[in-house]
């Protein structure tokens, strides 16, 4: 959420924030909130006015006697009656203006590249070389079957479309992948979680995924206040809601693992065939809670380590730096690792990590103490260490042979016990 005293002083900046994430300003109107904001004020500058005079007058009462006591005592009550209509309007308002600053997105870092879409995100950097194939490769859905590692057949006569069941060998890359990423972070002083897969609406909400929005990607359980996260993101920011942590315990680092449930409401075509988009996976969540002066440097750490991971996978990927109109509302600024797909012959999306500065926390009321005494809010970032669905795509058609064998990568070997996936009869 934004602070009122942020966007009083800067108005404008928020009008052009709104503009450059391609967002309609006719539902983010600046001008009425800082109009309610205006009222609210004098409001509560007059009930304390009022106040100060019921009090006076109290005092009073106590001191006289007669009719100059009982026309201080109507007096009182005229004032108390006033105060009871004033307190009312000012209610009011203050609930409007809480559920329209709850609306507006995050102010933009300046260093968030401006553009309108995704075509406008800049590639900052590449890694690894793009091996060239002596044969037509494969994409990863004709792999699956023709090693018999997932069953979307069966997956969706039990529960649905785009569900699937994960099978044989691609089990054991699950598995596998989460201890390398375990292994990569535990020495870096990250906690463990598993959390759990379910969160009051007020925690989705307050982590920014406005799931009674039009662009809801929550499932929610039906008689409860209850969803499937969509991400530990959300549990994880959940963690310390309403809680004033301490200057010297920060950063704090934590992985968690969770499965994920996104409606993926729209989500149709070519790249989204197969694994890359579905309703149910499994995924390695980086969060990070920081002090405001420290979210950038972790930002870049964050991105550092999902870099890591995919290095040690023998990868091709490329970082994008995502442009103002592509990102959600909670983000400042966003990092996307793009790993390369030979089965689409193009890049696609395997990481992503946001530093969402202070929104998250105003929104879930998390605050830390600094050693002098004053309490401010904190940074929470987040970021993927691994998504499953997404690097077994990569991992399946980079390491594709050509009588459609899969390679394991040589970091993941040790944690299965086998340098190789063959086709099944």
């Amino acid at each position: 959420m934004i602070d009122i005293k942020v966007l009083r002083e800067n108005p404008e900046l928020m009008k052009e924030n709104i503009l450059l994430r391609n967002l309609d300003p006719n539902k983010y109107d600046v001008d009425y909130i800082l109009e309610l904001d205006a009222k609210r004020r004098s409001l509560q500058k007059e009930l304390d006015t009022l106040k100060a005079q019921r009090n006076k007058i109290s005092q009073e009462i106590g001191k006289r006697k007669g009719e100059e006591r009982e026309e201080l005592i109507k007096e009182a009550k005229t004032l108390k009656e006033k105060i009871e209509e004033l307190e009312k309007e000012y209610e009011k308002i203050e609930k409007e203006l809480y559920l329209k600053l709850w609306q507006l997105p995050n102010f933009l870092s300046p260093k968030a590249p401006k553009g309108k879409d995704e075509k406008d995100n800049i590639e900052i950097k590449r890694w690894g070389n793009i091996k060239t194939f002596t044969f037509t490769p494969k994409d990863h859905l004709d792999l699956a079957l023709l090693n018999d590692l997932v069953d979307f057949e069966r997956g969706s006569k039990v529960t649905g479309s785009n569900f699937y069941y994960l099978k044989n060998e691609a089990v054991l890359l699950e598995f596998a992948l989460f201890r390398l990423v375990i292994d990569t972070l535990l020495p870096e002083g990250f906690k463990l979680f598993i959390t759990p897969d379910l969160a009051r609406m007020e925690i989705i909400d307050g982590i920014g995924f406005q799931p009674r929005g039009p662009e809801a990607q929550i499932y929610r359980v039906e008689d409860t206040d209850l969803g499937l996260i969509a991400t530990a993101e959300i549990t994880l920011g959940g963690y310390h809601k309403d809680e004033i942590l301490d200057e010297l315990d920060l950063p704090l680092k934590y992985l968690g693992f969770s499965h994920c449930f996104r409606t993926e409401a729209g989500a149709y075509g070519r790249y989204n065939r197969g694994l890359y988009r579905v309703h149910q996976f499994s995924k390695a969540e980086i969060f990070i809670i920081c002090r405001p002066e420290d979210s950038e440097e972790m930002h870049e750490y964050i991105l550092s380590l999902e870099e890591k991971i995919f290095q040690k996978l023998e990868i091709p990927y490329r970082v994008v730096d995502i442009c103002s109109g592509d990102l959600g509302a909670p983000a400042a600024r966003k990092f996307d690792i793009e790993a390369w797909m030979p089965g689409r012959g193009d890049f696609g999306e395997v990481t992503s990590c946001s530093n969402c500065t202070d929104y998250q926390a105003r929104r879930l009321n998390i605050r830390f103490r600094r050693v002098t005494g004053e309490v401010e809010y904190v940074h929470m970032l987040n970021g993927t260490a691994i998504a499953i669905s997404r690097a077994l795509i990569a991992i399946l058609e980079n390491y594709q042979q050509e009588d459609g064998s899969i390679l394991i990568p040589k970091v993941l070997q040790p944690y299965i016990g086998i340098s190789e996936i063959k086709p099944k009869k």
